[in-house]
This record gives structure tokens, sequence and C-alpha cells, in this order.
């Protein structure tokens, strides 16, 4: 009972240690024929309108998975575009992740199709372990990583893909 307590603790320090997502930034711009665009890159033409910070969105650390060992020239960023083809949306959950049931939820409330990987199955924890991510949920789409979940980072990727 006393080494169960122990690992709980422990596991609850890694969780709150490791929790945060990495820094994302999305530049909001306005094209020459008026329409909004979002993108991960400045506009050419140097009119940023908003320039949008994603910074520590919430995840949940998925115990027990330790990152991938780098292979040269096929490292997560290069598996992530490989395997996700354009326009499909992919994203990597798991049933016990309150912040995957809210991007479960946001996905489902803006009829957006999206393919999902639980990684607590065996597939989706071979295919969780090739993005070399801690945390879920992660959602891919059109050469876009968001790790964690909050309306704002969602809407700024969906909007960008009309």
């Amino acid at each position: 009972m006393h080494t169960l307590r122990c690992s709980m603790i422990l596991a609850l320090i890694a969780a709150a240690l490791t929790g945060t997502a990495h820094a994302q930034t999305l530049y909001k711009s306005v094209d020459a024929s008026g329409k909004v665009v979002y993108s991960d890159q400045p506009p050419a033409s140097g009119a940023v309108q908003k320039t949008l910070k994603l910074e520590s969105l919430p995840v949940s650390v998925v115990p027990g998975n330790p990152l991938p060992p780098a292979t040269p020239g096929q490292g997560p960023a290069e598996a992530q575009k490989a395997a996700q083809p354009r326009g499909e949306v992919t994203l990597y959950m798991a049933t016990w992740c309150g912040y995957c049931k809210a991007a479960k939820a946001y996905l489902g409330g803006k009829g957006i199709a999206y393919r999902e990987f639980d990684v607590d199955t065996p597939t989706g924890k071979a295919a969780f372990a090739q993005l070399g991510a801690r945390g879920v949920p992660v959602l891919l789409t059109n050469g876009q990583r968001v790790a964690g979940f909050s309306t704002q980072s969602y809407d700024a990727v969906f909007t960008s893909r009309k």
C-alpha cells in the first residue's frame, strides 16, 4: 500500500513537471482579397494583423511514454508530415483525459471529421510514439501540430483551413 501511494505521488509530480506544451506562434493577416488568413509563417507582405502565442496549452501526460530515440532524417516532425495527408485531421487522445474530451466535443460541435488514435491501444500507442509527444491531446492538420487543447488554438487552426 505504501509503495502504491509513493508511486502515485511520483506520477503526479512528474505530470506537474512535464505537463506543459511547447509554444506555437500563429500569425493573423488579411490577404489582398480581404480574406483573413492564419498561418504559422509570417505573411510575405509583412502586414501582420495579430500574433497569437499558443503557450502552455493544457495536456494530460501519458504515463510511461518515454521520448523515442532520434533517427537521422526521420524525426518526429518528418514522421508527422509523412503520415498526415493534406486536409486530414488526426487527434491523439486517451479516454481518461479531460482535455481530450473537450477537444473531441469541439471537433464534433464544429462538424469536423477526424481520425482518432487512442494512445492506450497498441495501434494508438505505436502511432503516438512516432510523434515524440509526451501528453494528449495532440491534433494534426495541414502540417500543423497543436499539443494540448484550448478553444482559441483550435479556432485559429481551423479558421486557417478554410
